[in-house]
């Protein structure tokens, strides 16, 4: 948080009293879906008057509404009611910026996309000003008129310092370099403000609003421009110090492998990303190669036009090897894929499992799984709204635990 409310991290919730209880609700919610009162004492650890108590008070204070009466499964069990967040309650301000454009969005409680802007930028502008202009133009269109909202989560496509709320480092936009986003955004608007790396912004929509819902261990791998994973072990994202990681694009999977533009060679980007299928598809003269992603090659392939259907089994392949280091390393036991694979198909998606599963050694826990995302191109403003959830819903300092997203 940049500059205001640093010590109010509930207050834009409008929670009330007992924030413990009930930030642990309200994140319980978000995590698993809509609960009900029975539920919530299950899973909290809470006796079922301090769940009534604390379910009273967000209801009152419009944070939740009562869903319809459902049926219990249990023999002899009472109806009862899901909890689930109420439409008027507070909503949260998203932005996902990107070399040369920033996209803004005001999402509801409850996960809805209820406004959303876009604005571009030159990348080659002398600093950062052309950026920043476009940032508080989109974000302002979003929040003309409407309800304060709790906070403003900032998804960059860039090296960034979470501490500070500074952009590191943006290899296709150097204007973005050491720019204080969170700090001017927090400052512009008069609310908390978060900035993280795009792949882990990315989890945190999985985490909350998406497939990772109900999972405390997965991750979240996007290819496109460049290719990066959002990790999450034991319910937390990972991130170093001052949101420092997160380059896994730039971990080698081939020695002296191909060229990489960060001028290292055999980097799991360099293989994984579309541009090696670009290059493939080049080099076996298929049809629009000089364009092609994982959707048109996965048609072509589908449509048995020679050397399509073997350069899509590379591609799959080039994207499992650095998925089973993955494993390996951290079991996620399920990997969510966003970009440009979902285009590929379950052609695609299939291949990448089936390679991943030959790259690792069977195990009794089984072996991991690979989807592709539910969310379709908004996972990443649902998770800048997570990222101001991950904070918002930390108990107050004086009890608060170790750092959760």
């Amino acid at each position: 948080m940049y500059g205001h409310g640093m010590n109010k991290p509930n207050a834009g919730l409008e929670l009330g009293g007992g924030e413990i209880n009930h930030a642990r609700i309200v994140q319980a919610l978000y995590e698993l879906g809509p609960l009900s009162r029975a539920d919530l004492a299950r899973l909290t650890g809470f006796s079922r008057a301090t769940i009534g108590t604390a379910v009273a008070g967000l209801l009152t204070r419009g944070v939740l509404a009562e869903g319809d009466t459902r049926r219990s499964s249990a023999a002899g069990g009472k109806p009862s009611r899901p909890l689930w967040f109420a439409p008027d309650a507070p909503p949260i301000a998203a932005a996902h910026l990107l070399p040369g454009s920033v996209e803004a969005a005001l999402i509801s409680a409850g996960g809805e996309l209820l406004k959303t802007a876009r604005r571009t930028f030159p990348t080659d502008s002398p600093d950062g000003t052309a950026a920043t202009d476009s940032v508080l133009t989109a974000l302002t269109e979003i929040l003309d008129g409407g309800r304060t909202p709790v906070g403003i989560g900032i998804a960059v496509g860039g090296m960034v310092d979470t501490d500070t709320g500074t952009i590191v480092q943006v290899a296709l936009a150097p204007c973005l370099d050491g720019l204080p986003i969170g700090q001017l955004v927090a400052k512009h608007f008069d609310l908390p403000a978060w900035i993280d790396l795009h792949p882990r912004v990315q989890a945190l929509g999985d985490r909350w609003f998406g497939q990772g819902r109900g999972h405390a261990t997965f991750a979240s791998l996007y290819t496109g421009e460049t290719l990066g994973v959002g990790l999450v072990v034991g319910g937390v994202v990972q991130r170093g110090a001052a949101g420092s990681g997160g380059e896994i694009g730039h971990t080698t999977v081939q020695v002296d492998g191909k060229p990489c533009r960060c001028g290292r060679s055999g980097c799991w980007g360099a293989v994984g990303a579309p541009r090696w299928a670009t290059g493939g598809a080049l080099g076996v003269g298929l049809p629009g190669a000089a364009s092609l992603s994982a959707g048109p090659l996965a048609r072509l392939a589908a449509r048995g036009h020679p050397h399509a259907a073997e350069l899509l089994d590379r591609y799959a392949h080039n994207i499992a090897i650095g998925m089973a280091n993955l494993h390996q390393t951290f079991a996620p036991g399920l990997f969510i894929l966003h970009g440009d694979t979902v285009a590929g198909g379950e052609a695609l998606r299939s291949r990448i499992e089936r390679h991943l599963h030959k790259a690792i050694p069977a195990h009794p826990a089984g072996p991991p799984q690979v989807a592709f995302t539910t969310l379709d191109d908004h996972a990443t403003l649902l998770g800048a709204a997570g990222l101001v959830l991950s904070y918002s819903l930390q108990p107050p300092r004086s009890a608060r635990p170790a750092r959760r997203s």
